[in-house]
């Protein structure tokens, strides 16, 4: 497999590299993020995306706003960084993840006595924050590869895989792992309206790597399913609380449609995903932009005039669910809160 890294650290310049997913798969471009702001926009902009991947964006955007306060006073230092971690916190309000990172290196900050000892901590908190991610990967990866049979054909929907994560990825590293254990696995991947991010980004990975896929229109899954094509379908999640998952919007719909042809319907996730406060009603459910449906391109597929809905994430309830795959192993509905509140916590103990 051809290592991706999504997002990085540079040390001697103190910027955070990432991949810009917009430009995929025309080209392969990284942007330099030298600020927060530049960052946030990376984030809104969907530069980078996917909920492992923010989670370490927000980790990082810390490390940048840091570099950007000149107080040494202590206080002040703590009260101009509080407003830089909150605009890098809200930059989207559905995925966990990105607020997760943000939180555990403000913690750190927060234990520092001193503005040199916060910029230490901080450092250390969101390179181990970074790491953990890779490893919780790979480990879930392994855990899931279980699941897949010998030969088989998995659809999937949006992109959960390198790209998503900072590398391997979530639903795709147990593609990937499924197939370093030599099983036979065939891709379909939905093309994911409005921003085709399974046609354009799960697909550049999967023929990188020199996995099988085929692309299709989101609304064809049901049809293939009903022609016995599908054998099992794994997507990732953007936030899993008590009740829910929260995924790319259409995730809903292929979970209902797999439910009636018995097919299994797995999320692949690690524990960083995991929201064990939050219902599902007190979820933010992000609305994107009415371009994003209204063109395609430079044409105009919705006439002026029309409104749009455009929300990015759908909800499907744990009972469609056929099991979760994390980091720590494979739970079938309800998830063990106990046990996953306890591997995030041993993963973040600041």
């Amino acid at each position: 497999m051809k290592s991706i890294e999504t997002i990085s650290w540079e040390d001697e310049t103190g910027n955070v590299i990432l991949i810009d997913q917009t430009r995929l798969p025309g080209s392969y471009r990284l942007v330099r993020c030298r600020t927060t702001d530049r960052l946030v926009r990376a984030i809104r902009t969907l530069e980078v995306r996917g909920a492992p991947a923010l989670g370490i964006a927000g980790a990082y955007g810390v490390l940048l706003a840091i570099k950007q306060i000149r107080e040494r006073d202590h206080s002040l230092f703590l009260r101009r960084l509080y407003r830089e971690a909150e605009k890098i916190r809200s930059a989207r309000p559905t995925a966990v993840n990105l607020s997760l990172g943000v939180r555990v290196v403000m913690e750190a900050v927060e234990s520092a006595g001193s503005v040199k000892e916060a910029k230490e901590n901080a450092h250390a908190a969101a390179k181990a924050f970074a790491d953990a991610e890779s490893r919780s990967c790979h480990e879930l990866g392994t855990c899931g590869a279980a699941l897949i049979p010998e030969k088989c054909t998995v659809l999937t929907h949006c992109n959960a895989g390198a790209l998503a994560c900072r590398e391997w990825g979530t639903a795709l590293g147990v593609i990937r792992s499924a197939v370093v254990q030599k099983k036979q696995v065939s891709v379909i991947a939905c093309e994911t309206r409005p921003l085709l991010q399974g046609a354009r980004l799960t697909a550049w990975e999967l023929r990188r790597d020199g996995i099988a896929v085929t692309v299709i229109p989101d609304s064809e899954a049901a049809f293939l399913m009903q022609r016995h094509e599908v054998d099992l379908v794994i997507v990732g999640a953007d936030r899993i609380t008590r009740d829910a998952v929260f995924n790319k919007v259409g995730t809903y719909m292929h979970a209902v449609c797999a439910r009636y042809h018995n097919i299994p319907f797995y999320v692949a996730a690690p524990v960083t995903t995991f929201d064990p406060i939050h219902a599902a009603r007190d979820v933010v459910i992000e609305e994107r932009a009415r371009e994003e449906v209204a063109s395609c391109g430079r044409a105009t597929v919705v006439p002026d005039g029309v409104a749009v809905k455009n929300y990015a994430f759908d909800i499907t309830p744990h009972d469609l669910v056929s099991a979760f795959i994390t980091d720590i192993g494979v739970f079938h509905p309800p998830p063990d809160w106990m046990a996953l509140e306890k591997a995030l916590i041993s993963r973040n103990p600041v």
